[in-house]
């Protein structure tokens, strides 16, 4: 089997009586928590424990998961003040708890001549709880009883976010914007500047130029004085 001990450290597969042995040492119990795994995992802990917090945690998910129940309040068509507030209380806290609520008016011998007082008596009870509460069936008239359904509100409304503070001054905007027949500052100070580098671009080309016509003059002048021969002494004197 796989073993895991006490502090949920892996001890990986080793025998059962290994298992059981390292359980008593302890003082614990050994507990088969997986038996459907390959192979089986068990688990080194107090059982007692164990079991304790099994039952916490399943009457947690049953709170969590409360089915609806229905409620049924009884009324008269000639009931008190005192008595409806206390009913329409009552009924407050079953719509809150989410639960689903009949109420019943009973009429008596003549008192079914008059089932209007039983409407207005339903009617003014459902105004009460509309806060928590919607009619899920107007009143309807059942033989002597006249019957009416409210169920729980459905909390759909979400809080709202307050609006964040927006500021009024209007952004500072800044112009670009030159006059009509002004060069624009950089324009004006670039031109005289690539102006004066052109010039003195030339300037430097003519200049060189006029050195290289120099030189090659100079070099014509050298080479015809090497191509003429020496005139002798004796063709001078003839």
């Amino acid at each position: 089997m796989r073993l895991i001990d006490e502090v949920g450290t892996q001890m990986g597969v080793v025998p059962v009586k290994r298992a059981q042995a390292l359980a008593k040492e302890r003082g614990l119990d050994l507990v088969e928590v997986a038996p459907n795994a390959n192979p089986p995992v068990c688990r080194i802990l107090d059982y007692g424990k164990y079991k304790y917090e099994q039952e916490k945690q399943e009457r947690d998910t049953k709170k969590k998961h409360k089915q609806s129940e229905l409620k049924t309040i009884r009324l008269r068509p000639n009931i008190g003040k005192h008595d409806i507030d206390v009913k329409i209380r009552n009924a407050s806290e079953f719509l809150k708890e989410g639960d689903k609520i009949k109420f019943t008016v009973i009429f008596r011998s003549r008192e079914i001549t008059r089932p209007d007082n039983g409407r207005r008596l339903l009617e003014q009870i459902a105004e009460a709880l509309q806060e928590h509460g919607a009619m899920d069936r107007p009143p309807i008239m059942e033989g002597r009883m006249m019957s009416m359904f409210m169920v729980p509100k459905k909390r759909t409304d979400k809080p709202v976010s307050e609006p964040k503070e927006t500021s009024n001054a209007e952004p500072k905007e800044t112009s670009n914007k030159v006059e009509a027949g002004s060069p624009a500052p950089e324009q004006a100070e670039a031109s005289p500047v690539s102006g004066g580098d052109s010039n003195a671009e030339n300037q430097n080309q003519q200049n060189g130029r006029e050195t290289i016509q120099a030189d090659g003059e100079r070099q014509t002048d050298a080479q015809t004085r090497v191509e003429q021969p020496p005139v002798s002494e004796q063709s001078a004197l003839a």
